[in-house]
């Protein structure tokens, strides 16, 4: 596949997990809505569930939702991403999502495979994105794998791991104030200021266009955690349990219909 430089990507959409899926499903509609709507495509890979089923919920969740089609890959093996059905439909795909579940088992079953290279082409062409808590955790090219929940960051709080990266702009922490993350998104984010840290609440997504702005959509909060203007940080002399001291930090918490450029480091709040 040639891609198209003149084409803007698509949309690249981490949702916090636990996104209302038929009261108010509005990260849903929102992701449908991109994708073509009436005429959406939608390509579902369920690969970070052990449960048999999600695949075949999302594909009827997502024709209930009004797509034009909605097909789940059942990539359970790295030889299954070889498959010439499944590459057909990624390629015909106007947005592709990613469920949740276990993120290193999404990373190690798609990692390098003709499926994630295909899911990153695709993205640059125009398709949209979208991975819901550990689908999400995967999107950039950090992933945050692991960590233990708390405040306070410290020197062993986090365990990071390669992701399908299709940015390296941001870092995204899923389930975010429901578990507690903010210290495991902070020490991932000492180990590399250049990064913005997302954190993501439930039923939310963070919808980050090709103009590097994400758009908040959902019943709960984002929360930016900037790292452009960082003094100090005290991580590579931290041992395993000890706190680290980060001077410097911006930080804004957004509902929706707020707004954040990702390039320009600035929070637009939602005006009524």
């Amino acid at each position: 596949m040639v891609v198209d430089t003149k084409t803007q990507r698509g949309y690249i959409i981490p949702i916090g997990g636990r996104e209302s899926k038929l009261a108010n499903p509005k990260v849903l509609e929102k992701f449908v809505q991109l994708s073509g709507g009436k005429n959406a495509h939608i390509v579902i890979i369920p690969t970070a569930s052990e449960l048999s089923d999600t695949g075949e919920n999302y594909v009827n969740l997502f024709k209930t939702l009004g797509v034009k089609s909605a097909y789940s890959l059942e990539i359970q093996k790295r030889v299954d991403t070889s498959k010439t059905d499944y590459l057909e439909k990624i390629q015909g795909a106007t947005g592709i999502f990613m469920t949740g579940g276990n993120q290193l088992l999404l990373s190690t079953t798609l990692g390098g495979t003709p499926v994630a290279q295909l899911i990153r082409r695709k993205n640059q062409a125009g398709a949209n994105v979208a991975g819901t808590s550990a689908g999400a955790a995967f999107i950039p090219e950090h992933m945050i794998a692991g960590g233990q929940p708390g405040l306070m960051p410290r020197g062993s709080m986090v365990v990071l791991a390669p992701g399908l990266g299709l940015t390296n702009k941001i870092i995204v922490d899923q389930h975010f104030s429901q578990r507690d993350r903010l210290g495991r998104l902070l020490t991932a984010l000492s180990y590399n200021p250049f990064i913005t840290g997302i954190g993501i609440d439930e039923d939310t997504g963070a919808f980050l266009g090709p103009d590097n702005v994400i758009e908040v959509v959902g019943s709960g909060m984002l929360t930016i955690v900037d790292m452009s203007h960082l003094d100090y940080s005290s991580v590579h002399k931290a041992s395993a349990d000890e706190p680290i001291s980060l001077v410097g930090i911006r930080m804004h918490t957004l509902v929706s219909g707020a707004r954040y450029d990702a390039l320009n480091h600035i929070a637009y709040p939602h005006q009524d």
